[in-house]
C-alpha cells in the first residue's frame, strides 16, 4: 500500500465536502454496540495518523479527525475480574477446553493460563519467536515494556498445544491470525467476546 497516496486521497475526500466531519460522525455512530464503537475509535485514530502524515509532508493543512473528538461516545474499559476461587478456575478451564469457536481464538484461550503474558504479547506471538528444541518462547524487546527480551519457558503441555496449533496456522507469521487476513493477529475484542460467550465477564 502506498501510504502517501492514501493520505492524498483522504485529503481530497475531506476537502471536497465542507461537512465531511459531520457525515463521518453520523456514519460511525450508527451502530453503538461496544465492539463496533471501539472499532470506530480505532478507525478515527488510524485516520488521524494518515492526516498527520499528510500535514507533515505538505499534503494537507488540517487533521479533520480532531473535529470528531467529542462526537463519539467514549469507550468503557472493561477489566475482567480475577478468579480466585478454585472451583471457578476449574469451571473456566473446562469451558475453555470446550470452546467451539475458531482455532485461533480457541488455542489462544488454551495457552493463556499456561504462559502468563500480557494479552497483547499473546495475540502478537509469532512462530519465529518459538524454539521447540529448548522449549522457550523468546519475546523480543520491542514488544516488552522493559528494554530487554523476555524468555517464557514452555511446559510439555504447552508444547503439545503448540504442535496442534501448528497444523492450523504454522505456515503463517502469527500463531493466532485474524479470520479476515493472516497478516494480522486476532484482536483483543475477539478474546474478550469469547470469554463473554463462555459466561465469564467483568461481573
Amino acid at each position: 500500500m502506498d501510504f502517501s497516496r492514501v493520505a492524498i486521497s483522504a485529503h481530497r475526500i475531506a476537502t471536497d465536502c465542507d461537512n465531511h466531519a459531520a457525515r463521518t460522525s453520523r456514519c460511525v455512530a450508527k451502530d453503538r454496540s461496544p465492539w463496533r464503537l471501539e472499532t470506530c475509535h480505532r478507525t478515527k485514530q488510524r485516520a488521524g495518523q494518515v492526516f498527520r502524515y499528510a500535514i507533515a509532508s505538505g499534503r494537507a493543512e488540517h487533521d479533520i479527525t480532531a473535529d470528531l473528538r467529542d462526537a463519539l461516545t467514549p469507550t468503557k474499559t472493561q477489566h475482567f475480574a480475577a478468579i480466585t476461587e478454585p472451583r471457578r478456575v476449574g469451571e473456566l478451564l473446562r469451558a475453555i477446553d470446550s470452546y467451539p469457536g475458531q482455532p485461533s481464538t480457541a488455542y489462544a484461550l488454551r495457552l493463556a493460563p499456561h504462559v502468563f503474558v500480557r494479552p497483547g504479547e499473546l495475540r502478537f506471538a509469532k512462530w519465529s519467536e518459538f524454539d521447540f528444541d529448548s522449549s522457550q518462547w523468546r519475546i523480543p524487546a520491542e514488544k516488552m515494556k522493559m528494554d530487554d527480551y523476555h524468555l517464557v519457558p514452555l511446559s510439555k503441555q504447552v508444547i503439545g498445544i503448540l504442535q496442534e496449533l501448528r497444523s492450523f496456522t504454522g505456515t503463517g507469521r502469527y500463531l493466532f491470525p485474524s479470520l479476515r487476513t493472516r497478516e494480522r493477529p486476532i484482536s483483543d475484542v475477539t478474546l474478550n467476546a469469547a470469554l463473554r460467550r463462555l459466561g465469564f465477564s467483568s461481573d
